[in-house]
């Protein structure tokens, strides 16, 4: 009476697609997290004279204390 396509037939075949769509979908998620993370990581790494200089444009330190650590870390 029931012949192979029908019933579970589309089930599983749609079942299998939205299982991939899931895993590809966390392996994604995981994988933007982890890049962003090493992104983060690396903007850590300024050198001593750029953080110097970016104190100073912010207004955290005035011009002869800039020129001063400047001529310090040379």
């Amino acid at each position: 009476m029931m012949d192979g396509f029908t019933g579970h037939g589309w089930g599983m075949g749609w079942g299998w697609i939205i299982g991939l769509i899931i895993i590809v979908a966390i392996i994604w998620f995981f994988a933007k997290s982890a890049n962003q993370n090493s992104s983060n990581i690396q903007s850590g790494s300024k050198s001593p004279f750029d953080i110097l200089k970016e104190r100073y444009a912010k207004g955290e330190i005035d011009k002869p204390e800039f020129e001063q650590r400047k001529k310090d870390l040379e």
